[in-house]
Order: structure tokens, then C-alpha cells, then sequence
């Protein structure tokens, strides 16, 4: 237990704003942003951020709520900070920037500018992950709509942002969007697809972080009912749903070609020794642990099992 003297509701995150500060924050889903120093003795918990009058989600189990957050990479002179949540009436997810108040414990709750909105058909498979690449770009995660199978086919669809990552320009906007398209997007126009996304195929990519000393883009996709996989992100690759469960034709059965799609570096077969749910981790670039330099962890959401994926790059 890390913090042991502090509790949560829901905790989904836990991230650092570079911003030279010792301190942590924690998303809980039903919408809040906890602020605290990263101290394994602290007892003090300040909470930085309240959206729970705006965030929505279903009664009981539920993949809505307050889903990610990201710290601008120049937080430190501008203050500002982007969350992803869900709202109904119409059932999307929203994009919003916010800014830090004179207290950099607080947030400024009236600063809310809605950078983008995504209209959800089901309740499930919001995705939720958003960040900031070496680039400088925001990268934001999308699930294919819900449901089971992707009845709507969104993750072959290059006409929405279901079941796709994107990567837009927040800091240049164009047009009447919040957001412009980097140049080098692979799916501009004229072809008949949207803009922003990057890359596609993914049924519901929780989470996705970078190794900064490779440049890779990992990305752990949740399964349908057969296998969990683990992806390198490469721009406008298709990695295969709903054709493909992993390395599998879906459903299983028919047919594919799987030379069409882009493979996982790693599957996992579902309800072997309890395990559920892939959960995306991080490349472990530290010190004081030196036998996992350099390998992936993540984690499995039913048991709580953390692995460690050694990866040998050809790119």
C-alpha cells in the first residue's frame, strides 16, 4: 500500500504534472481530482478538482465517470490540464480543458473549455486515456461504441473516432474546432476518413503510455470473450477489430486475413487462472530496480497480477 494513511472512491489514475512539485494526483471515477505530496506518511489529501455535478454515469458497475486527465506540457507557465469524462443526454464523452487557480492546490472550476465531444451508443467501452506525446500532440483513446462484438462495426469505420486513437494539436487551433489536425495525421484529406485519427482497429484501449528512451508507443486493448493484447502504436495502422481478436479471427471461426491487420506484440488467453482484463502500464525506466529496466508492466484488472513484457524493437 503506498499511501497507506489515505483511501479512495474509485481511483482509475494516478499521474504527476511535471511541473517540478513532489506532489500526485488521483482521479476517482465518479469525478473527483485529489491532490497530495508523494509521501508514504502523508495524511493530507486536498482535492483539486470536483466534476461530480457533471460527470454521469449508470448506477452500479459502470465504465462511464471521470475516465483520464493530462498535465499541458507547459502546465508549469500556463496551467493547464485536460480531463476526459462522460456526460448523457446524449451519452458522449467529453474533452475539457481546465485551468489551475492562484492556488496550486485548486483548480479554477469555472475554466472549463469543451475541446471535443463524442457521441457513445452504449454505456461501456468509453475508453478514457488521453496524453501528451514527445510530440506535443494529445493523444486521446476511444472505444468502439460498447456493446458486445461492436454491433455497429465502429472499429473498421474510418469515418468515426469510435474505436480509434487519436492525435490532434490543442495548441493551434483551426476553423471553428478547439483543436487543429497535425500535419502529418495519417488520414487527412481527400481520403473518406476523419482527420484525427491515428490509428484504428482498437476495441477498447484503456490504457496507453510511451517509453521515452525508445519512442514507442505502447497500448493495451481489452478483449471480447478469447484474448487480451498488448500493441506497439504505429500511425494509420489497422490492428484489427472487430475482424480480429488479437492474433484470432472474430468470431472465432471465420475467416480472415490476418496480413490485413497489424498484430499484437503479446495476447493473453481470457479466464485462464482468473484473469479478465488487460490494464496498460508503463515502461520502466528507473533505477532502483534494475532487473526490470526496460520492460513493460501492466496488469490484469480481476486478480491484480502485475507482469513484466520484455519487448526486442525491430523498428
Amino acid at each position: 500500500n503506498a499511501f497507506p494513511n489515505l483511501s479512495f472512491n474509485d481511483p482509475v489514475g494516478i499521474y504527476h504534472a511535471d511541473d517540478n512539485t513532489d506532489r500526485i494526483f488521483v482521479i476517482e471515477q465518479p469525478g473527483i481530482i485529489k491532490v497530495f505530496n508523494n509521501d508514504s506518511n502523508t495524511t493530507e489529501v486536498g482535492i483539486f478538482l470536483d466534476l461530480t455535478s457533471i460527470v454521469e454515469q449508470d448506477g452500479g458497475y459502470t465504465e462511464e465517470g471521470l475516465l483520464g486527465l493530462a498535465f499541458h506540457p507547459d502546465y508549469v507557465n500556463n496551467g493547464y490540464f485536460y480531463v476526459n469524462f462522460t456526460r448523457h443526454n446524449p451519452r458522449r464523452n467529453v474533452i475539457s480543458r481546465y485551468t489551475v487557480s492562484d492556488d496550486p492546490n485548486q483548480a479554477n472550476l469555472q475554466s472549463s473549455l469543451i475541446i471535443l465531444e463524442v457521441n457513445q451508443p452504449y454505456t461501456n467501452h468509453n475508453g478514457g486515456q488521453l496524453g501528451f506525446g514527445p510530440d506535443g500532440y494529445l493523444y486521446i483513446a476511444f472505444g468502439d461504441g460498447g456493446s458486445s462484438g461492436d454491433p455497429q462495426g465502429n472499429g473498421q469505420n474510418l469515418a468515426t473516432l469510435l474505436g480509434s486513437l487519436i492525435r490532434i494539436d490543442i495548441d493551434n487551433p483551426t476553423g471553428n474546432l478547439n483543436y487543429g489536425i497535425p500535419p502529418d495525421n495519417p488520414f487527412i484529406a481527400p481520403l473518406a476518413a476523419r482527420d484525427e485519427i491515428y490509428a484504428y482497429g482498437l476495441r477498447n484501449m484503456w490504457r496507453f503510455s510511451w517509453d521515452f528512451e525508445t519512442g514507442l508507443l505502447w497500448g493495451a486493448d481489452v478483449g471480447q470473450n478469447a484474448y487480451e493484447e498488448i500493441d506497439i502504436i504505429l500511425p494509420g495502422l489497422n490492428y484489427g477489430w472487430n475482424e480480429m481478436e488479437a492474433n484470432h479471427c472474430y468470431p472465432p471461426g471465420s475467416n480472415c486475413n490476418p496480413n490485413n491487420f497489424e498484430p499484437p506484440i503479446w495476447e493473453y488467453e481470457l479466464y485462464v487462472n482468473g484473469v479478465c482484463s488487460v490494464t496498460g502500464g508503463y515502461v520502466y525506466r528507473g533505477s532502483n530496480l534494475w532487473m526490470l529496466e526496460g520492460k513493460y508492466i501492466y496488469g490484469d484488472w480481476c486478480t491484480g497480477d502485475i507482469w513484466a513484457l520484455t519487448y526486442e524493437s525491430t523498428f
